[in-house]
């Protein structure tokens, strides 16, 4: 089974200035944290708030999932910075 993204909860880590969500390869679940700086690259002029942040997120959900696949690799690691 490959990479899935059934839940489309994200929440944003304002000590890391990252967004969290999460995916999972059968029952292991894999945190993905994308740093602001990638969701300013994708959506140019976001704020620096929680509610834009996550907003920019959600705007490019396809194309970082997307990112999120080509990043990830089936083994130990359970945690993938996207930036």
């Amino acid at each position: 089974m490959a990479l899935q993204f059934p839940n489309p909860s994200r929440s944003y880590d304002a000590s890391r200035h990252c967004v969290c969500f999460w995916g999972y390869d059968n029952s292991r679940e894999i945190t993905f944290l994308v740093d602001e700086a990638m969701l300013r690259n994708l959506q140019p002029g976001v704020e620096s708030n929680e509610r834009s942040i996550l907003g920019a997120f959600d705007q490019g959900r396809e194309k970082i999932l997307e990112i999120a696949k080509k990043l990830y690799v089936s083994g130990p690691q359970n945690r993938y910075s996207i930036s």
